[in-house]
């Protein structure tokens, strides 16, 4: 397994990952993310096949310093239960470690077995019983 860095210019990667993505990518939400100082975005492969991803985006507060918000992670079924979860979730605590963070997190549903599986897996605590609550813009 392969895990790359997207950056700027990485358009097209990502787009012949979009399998992985809840819907296709668009191409000015893309540019605009991996262009945003801060935020990440990582894909592994086997074999050249796109296997799974992870985003990233730093969050900096008066009170409470850098965090890194682990925003997505996703894998595509035929690499689950490989590993590919958990190396991607490794790869950006070593990013988020990289750019000062002094922690990490993530927000999932309580019954999503997989996910609290992987996250834990690689060393998360449920620290709280969060409600997240959306506006539409």
């Amino acid at each position: 397994m392969q895990i790359t860095r997207m950056g700027p210019g990485d358009h097209d990667l990502v787009v012949a990952a979009s399998a992985l993505f809840d819907g296709p990518p668009d191409p000015d939400a893309t540019r605009r993310f991996l262009s945003a100082a801060g935020h990440h975005l990582l894909i592994a492969t086997e074999a050249g096949t796109p296997a799974g991803f992870v985003t990233g985006i730093e969050m900096t507060h008066p009170d409470k310093g850098t965090e890194m918000f682990l925003y997505e992670l996703a894998v595509d079924g035929a690499f689950r239960r490989r590993g590919v979860g958990r190396a991607l979730v490794d790869a950006l605590a070593v990013v988020a470690r990289d750019a000062g963070c002094h922690a990490m997190w993530v927000m999932t549903d309580a019954d999503n077995g997989a996910a609290l599986a992987t996250y834990r897996s690689v060393g998360a605590e449920q620290e709280s019983t969060h409600v997240m609550l959306a506006w539409r813009i």
